[in-house]
């Protein structure tokens, strides 16, 4: 089975972006308040990744069919200002490799109670727009040409400090995710997280009190 969907996967990844959104039925949208049209469209999605991960192809067409654009507009936001834009198919079907890798591993592991399912495809979208660029700027030099001071071999750096679960909301740690491992600013996190940027270092300001107090009790 998860060959069956690895093939689907490189077989969608030439025209993902050229896909039209899927066409939903058409109900008026004054009849339905906004919160229960919000709630319905979260429970499909959940229901769609269900189906999936268990290897349902057809579910796999809605997936690229309902969030292709979302992925593609996250990349070309990081490409186009770096003048990379004619880089966007290639890195945009790396996301979709990502997601269909070790067998969905990704979307297995996503979590709707921590973000909105367009926001989190955006942040893996730019991320790896992020990564895409890191690898086309790093230098290239003959090994033998090379100082002895860049070959030598580095001290191992520290782990990443560890934040425990439930201590931060789940808005505050998607946005320490943004700011400091993500590396975005303010203005790119505020896009992502479709919220006023001064939300964001509101946000940002909370979570680091918490983390200063936690902390701060077991330096004592």
């Amino acid at each position: 089975m998860e060959s069956l969907m690895s093939a689907a996967c490189t077989l969608h990844m030439e025209s993902f972006q050229r896909k039209p959104d899927a066409t939903p039925p058409r109900v008026s949208a004054r009849s339905i308040p906004a919160t229960a049209r919000k709630r319905a469209l979260a429970d499909q999605d959940t229901a769609n990744l269900d189906r999936l991960v268990a290897g349902d192809k057809e579910a796999w067409d809605e997936f690229v069919q309902r969030h292709a654009r979302v992925i593609y507009a996250a990349v070309q936001r990081r490409l186009v200002p770096a003048g990379r834009a004619g880089d966007a198919d290639d890195v945009a079907q790396d996301v979709f490799l990502k997601l269909c890798g070790r067998n969905f591993h990704l979307l297995r592991n996503y979590d709707p109670t921590r973000a909105k399912l367009t926001t989190w495809l955006t942040v893996i979208a730019t991320s790896t727009a992020i990564d895409h660029l890191r690898r086309q700027s790093a230098p290239t030099t003959a090994l033998d040409l090379a100082p002895e001071s860049v070959l030598a071999v580095e001290p191992k750096l520290p782990e990443q400090v560890k934040i425990p679960d439930g201590l931060l909301s789940p808005r505050q740690a998607l946005v320490i995710e943004l700011l400091y491992r993500r590396e975005f600013d303010v203005a790119e996190a505020a896009v992502v997280l479709a919220v006023d940027p001064q939300t964001v270092r509101s946000t940002h300001h909370k979570a680091l009190v918490k983390l200063r107090g936690h902390f701060r009790e077991e330096l004592r």
